[in-house]
């Protein structure tokens, strides 16, 4: 057994210790997953460090960039009333417990900008340079209405003169924006943007050509939701990732009806693999996301008491089945509640679950979900005014190379964790293939 190889065996066997572990701990008694204002977090998650950002509900969506060397996180800024600023903040970790601001975008004029302003946040790279999308919505009685998305060159960071606007993303056809994105590396060589709209399709630009200052050849490719979209039809989240087995460059979508999953190799004729409808208890799919097999998926549905369902895809994928409507399982952190974004590192979904907080479960064996660390970043009162458990934890990212877990919660700001146990991600660690959310901004998808 070489070095690395002995390596590889030890981080597994200490994880697989630290779930048994933490399954023995949470499992005896249920009160035990929930949080307590004494008791904020599980024994084998510790705060590496909290920023606050703000005022109450103006953070959004998060992204870290992967590279050690390039220690940057990026947080989305929305308006929530009166209260907020619409942009992007960029966090620098170099000091992991001491992180800063060190440059922030807004958009101009933001009194005339009506609606909340920025949601998702992601980062790319093209050629030898970093950038940066914010995502944007802007409602009817202003200006850029038809705006989508902003996108930034941070090449020279921590430099913050060095950073610039490139670009703007519109969609004049359909205007208030992109609410959510997906940045993929397609095994055709080219970065590409997945964005929502309130139609009925998720647009797909080549990132690029939008760099380069083509904008009239950027929008490639139009994903529908779903095979008979209807007129009100329309995606709120997706994934976008390489299936090994069958090279296949997959599209998982979540919206009017529930989910749906693309073959999107050949980006001018989506191919629907299948669809996941009919399903008691969801009308409209939130978050999607599949395992690194892509076999079973996680899949979310907002509204109060839902868990997250997790389904079998493969008599859909086997062609047994064209519809899947029943789960093999369901997670949730607190029955009272519902859980929101999440990333999956197999056997691990991270999980930004709103007034619980940041989230760990373990779904080795995928019809028994099992809890395995959690930390309450928000232990104030509900939301009663808009939405009762619209607040708390809203984005989760994770570095892949040494398993730094980081959180934006929606009024308390930036935090950052480490889980005993968990020191970094690799598919071959778990006999599985290397596919998360993270890209090879080199290399693209392998098989």
């Amino acid at each position: 057994m070489n070095t690395t190889t002995a390596g590889r065996v030890r981080r597994a066997l200490s994880v697989s210790a630290a779930i048994a572990c933490a399954a023995l701990t949470l499992g005896a008694d249920p009160a035990g997953q929930q949080w307590t204002p004494l008791s904020r977090g599980s024994d084998n998650m510790r705060v590496v460090s909290h920023l606050p950002l703000g005022p109450r509900i103006s953070v959004a969506d998060i992204e870290l960039e992967q590279e050690l060397s390039r220690p940057y996180v990026y947080v989305a800024r929305m308006v929530y009333g009166d209260v907020g600023e619409k942009g992007t903040d960029i966090i620098s970790i170099a000091d992991p417990e001491h992180p800063k601001v060190i440059y922030r975008w807004r958009i101009e004029d933001q009194d005339l900008h009506l609606d909340t302003g920025g949601m998702d946040v992601k980062y790319f790279k093209w050629g030898d340079r970093y950038y940066v999308v914010q995502s944007l919505q802007f409602g009817q009685g202003g200006p850029n209405t038809d705006l989508g998305a902003v996108v930034l060159d941070v090449t020279g960071l921590p430099d913050p003169d060095t950073v610039r606007e490139v670009a703007r993303i519109r969609a004049p056809d359909q205007p208030r924006g992109f609410h959510n994105i997906f940045i993929y590396k397609h095994s055709n060589d080219r970065v590409l943007l997945f964005a929502t709209t309130e139609g009925s399709s998720v647009h797909v630009y080549d990132l690029g050509h939008v760099v380069e200052g083509k904008m009239n050849d950027a929008l490639v490719a139009k994903v529908e939701a779903g095979p008979s979209p209807g007129p009100f039809s329309s995606y709120h989240d997706m994934y976008v990732g390489y299936h090994v087995d069958t090279q296949q460059d997959r599209f998982y979508g979540a919206g009017t009806g529930g989910y749906y999953v693309y073959d999107v190799t050949d980006l001018e004729n989506p191919a629907l693999l299948v669809s996941l409808s009919g399903i008691e208890g969801v009308a409209s799919g939130h978050t999607f996301t599949p395992t690194p097999d892509g076999r079973y998926v996680v899949a979310e549905s907002e509204y109060r008491y839902a868990p997250l369902r997790i389904f079998d895809l493969k008599p859909g994928l086997d062609g047994e089945v064209a519809n899947i409507s029943v789960p093999i399982s369901a997670w949730t952190a607190n029955w009272q509640y519902l859980v929101h974004n999440h990333e999956i590192r197999w056997p691990f979904v991270f999980v930004s679950g709103y007034m619980d907080g940041l989230q760990v479960f373990s779904i080795m064996d995928p019809s028994n979900p099992v809890t395995v660390g959690y930390y309450a970043t928000y232990i104030g009162p509900e939301n009663l005014d808009v939405y009762p458990t619209d607040n708390g934890a809203f984005g989760v990212d994770v570095r892949n190379a040494d398993g730094l877990i980081v959180i934006s919660d929606m009024t308390t700001g930036f935090w950052a964790f480490r889980m005993e146990g968990f020191q970094g991600w690799s598919g071959a660690d778990w006999g599985m293939p290397d596919i998360s959310s993270v890209q090879d901004w080199s290399a693209g998808p392998q098989p």
